[in-house]
C-alpha cells in the first residue's frame, strides 16, 4: 500500500482532514508515514483557505503508536536506534508549532507513539471508551516525542509520572477529568462534538489565530517581564493587520468579518 493510502489527506471547506489508515495495525505509524506527515503539515500551513486540521484514524482507532515490527527490524539493539527518536520528535514538534490549530479526534486504542501525536496537538476530542496512554513502560520502551515536556505542562508533574511510570490506559472520561484532553463525548455523539468544536475555530481570522498560537506556545517558558514585552508586540503586530481592521469595521457595521488571514 502507498503512503498516501496509509495516511489520507483531504481538503473540506476551511477543514483540512488527515486520517491514519492501517486499522489492521490499529494505525500504527512508520518514518514513510510520518515524512508524508510532515508534508502535510507543510500543505496546510500554506494553503489560506484551511484553517484547522483534524487528524484522526480509520476503524474506529487513533494510534497504537510505532509499528513494532518495524522498530525491532530497524531500530532496537541498532546503532542507528536514537534516529527514530529524532525524526518522531521532529515530526511531532512541526505538528504542534504549525500555524493552523489542529484538533486530535480520538477514538479506540491512543497510546505510545498516538498519544505523542495527540499532545501535540492543540486540542484532543475523545470518545467516552477511548484508551488513552503513554504506555511506553510496558514494554520497557521511552517515549521519544514530548511526554517529559508536553505532559507536565498540561496536568503537572504528578498526574504525569501516574501515566509514565504505571503505563495505565484513561478513558476518554478520565482523560477529561485530568485536563489531558478538551471534552469526551459518547461514541455516537463524537463526530458532532467534533464539529461544533471546529466550527468556534474556522470563523476566526487565521492571521490572529496564529499568533495567539504562537504566544501562547510560548507562554511557559520565558519569565513575566519577557512574555509582557512579547504581548505588547503582538498587541501591536495584530492592530497593524488588516483582518484587525476588517474585524473592527464588521462590528461597527453590524455584519459579519470577511477575513484576509493577514
Amino acid at each position: 500500500m502507498a503512503v498516501e493510502d496509509e495516511i489520507q489527506f483531504e481538503r473540506d471547506g476551511h477543514v483540512a482532514r488527515v486520517w491514519l489508515n492501517r486499522p489492521w495495525k490499529k494505525n500504527c505509524v512508520t518514518v514513510p508515514i510520518l515524512d508524508r506527515l510532515d508534508e502535510i503539515i507543510t500543505e496546510v500551513d500554506e494553503d489560506p483557505e484551511l484553517r484547522v486540521l483534524v487528524v484522526r484514524g480509520r476503524g474506529g482507532t487513533f494510534c497504537s503508536g510505532f509499528d513494532l515490527d518495524s522498530l525491532k527490524a530497524d531500530y532496537v539493539g541498532k546503532s542507528n536506534a536514537i534516529d527514530v527518536a529524532v525524526k518522531s520528535a521532529k515530526v511531532c514538534d512541526r505538528l504542534y508549532s504549525m500555524k493552523t490549530p489542529s484538533v486530535a479526534v480520538l477514538e479506540g486504542h491512543v497510546t505510545a507513539g498516538g498519544f505523542e501525536i495527540m499532545i501535540s496537538c492543540d486540542f484532543a476530542i475523545s470518545a467516552d471508551d477511548a484508551r488513552i496512554g503513554d504506555f511506553h513502560i510496558r514494554r520497557a520502551l521511552f517515549g521519544g516525542a514530548g511526554p517529559i515536556y508536553r505532559v507536565p505542562r498540561m496536568i503537572g508533574i504528578r498526574k504525569t509520572k501516574e501515566l509514565m511510570l504505571t503505563g495505565k490506559l484513561l478513558s476518554g472520561v478520565e482523560a477529561a477529568e485530568f485536563g489531558l484532553i478538551n471534552k469526551s463525548a459518547p461514541a455516537d455523539k463524537l463526530d458532532a462534538t467534533v464539529e461544533d468544536f471546529i466550527a468556534d475555530l474556522v470563523d476566526k481570522s487565521p492571521f490572529t489565530m496564529w499568533l495567539t498560537k504562537m504566544t501562547i506556545d510560548r507562554s511557559l517558558d520565558a519569565d513575566t517581564q519577557s512574555l509582557m514585552v512579547m504581548e505588547h508586540l503582538a498587541v501591536g503586530v495584530a492592530l497593524n493587520s488588516e483582518d484587525a481592521n476588517e474585524g473592527v469595521s464588521a462590528f461597527l457595521e453590524k455584519r459579519e468579518p470577511t477575513w484576509q488571514g493577514r
